[in-house]
């Protein structure tokens, strides 16, 4: 059965990566068969700590096959139905437009260069977790292609929990991200950040990083 998780992986500090740098990173997680095309890129008022599969912008534009221009948004629920505490606790608000999507990686960095980068929060979706690299097949007890991963660069900082389940209250310690990778799964074979993923971030943001999960 298992428990779906959302782990994030982040530089200890708040660090806006350069559009070409973030470029970089998004194209080495695919060359690195850390995360499988297609890929999707997204722009607008994003929330790292919206549940991928269940609800994000990001979910959406990874399985409703929305076109190229979509403005995505969250669910509203009305008035008196909200829960007011601060995601992932409570309820996320999003709202992106869907800029570009591809297969072939290399696309991606022309798209970037046409994003609104730094000024409004944006994400690049992949398919799922890469399981022909085997780290990452034996990091994880099955094969499952529902365990997408999204890189972010956020146009302010948020915070994530270190460890939480999204239906406790609000406690514990949170971490601020800019930019950061979020991955979801459900049952790991192995405890800690999933090992090809950390190797690529340690080149990117450095190596101090931090880790989390969200269950829920």
């Amino acid at each position: 059965m298992g428990i779906w998780t959302d782990a994030f992986t982040a530089p200890a500090e708040p660090t806006l990566l350069s559009r070409e740098d973030f470029g970089q990173l998004v194209v080495g997680l695919a060359r690195e068969r850390v995360a499988c095309t297609p890929w999707a890129l997204l722009a607008g008022e994003l929330c790292v700590n919206a549940s991928l599969n269940w609800g994000s912008v990001s979910g959406q534009a990874r399985w409703d096959g929305s076109e190229i221009g979509t403005v995505l948004h969250s669910e509203e629920r009305p008035e008196g139905m909200r829960d007011e505490d601060p995601p992932p606790w409570g309820d996320s608000y999003e709202r992106a437009r869907l800029l570009a999507r591809g297969d072939a990686i290399l696309d991606v960095v022309p798209a970037l260069g046409r994003a609104p980068y730094g000024e409004e929060d944006v994400a690049v979706v992949f398919q799922h977790l890469d399981f022909s690299n085997r780290a990452i097949a034996d990091y994880f007890r099955f094969e499952d292609k529902r365990t997408m991963l999204v890189a972010f660069s956020l146009a302010r900082p948020q915070n994530r929990p270190l460890s939480t389940d999204d239906g406790w209250e609000p406690h514990g310690p949170v971490h601020p991200v800019r930019t950061c990778l979020v991955h979801t799964f459900k049952l790991a074979s192995e405890d800690g950040p999933l090992p090809p993923l950390a190797s690529i971030a340690t080149r990117h943001f450095g190596p101090d990083l931090v880790f989390g999960e969200t269950r829920g």
